[in-house]
């Protein structure tokens, strides 16, 4: 069973939550919160959710917010992470294939729960195609 990290503001509390149980039969989670509505700041989740990764507790994640922007830059200040924010499946295929992304950013306030479920299914199932792409993720480091 594949354990991911997963972290979130106020904004994506309920969408981590669902995620959690939708996936729960084939994956385990590394929660490293928010876990309640109360307001907090989106920068403070997405480190510790790059720190999780870079301490080896997990090797990918998700980060969620109500964009998915904030908390998405918050965790690529990490030279490690590579996290795309992503809005439909061909984005988050593509940059599984392409970018080998490891952390998956969503905006709770932008898309719906079976979308993201979509999404979510289409990053874990979608395998970097390394080759020709190899040279340009090195440059992300």
């Amino acid at each position: 069973m594949e354990t991911l990290a997963i972290a979130c503001d106020h904004g994506g509390y309920d969408l981590k939550e669902a995620i959690k149980e939708r996936f729960a039969d084939r994956l385990s989670f590394v929660d490293v919160g928010t876990n309640s509505r109360d307001s907090v700041d989106y920068p403070e989740f997405g480190q510790k959710l790059a720190q999780s990764i870079i301490n080896g507790e997990a090797e990918r994640g998700i980060v969620i917010c109500g964009t998915g922007i904030g908390i998405s830059i918050a965790a690529n200040r990490y030279k490690e992470i590579r996290a795309a924010n992503c809005t439909d499946v061909t984005m988050a295929r593509l940059t599984r294939q392409h970018n080998n992304a490891n952390v998956l950013a969503l905006g709770a306030r932008l898309i719906g729960l079976e979308v993201a479920f979509d999404i979510v299914e289409t990053f874990l199932n979608t395998e970097y195609e390394g080759g020709r792409h190899d040279r340009r993720v090195e440059k992300l480091s």
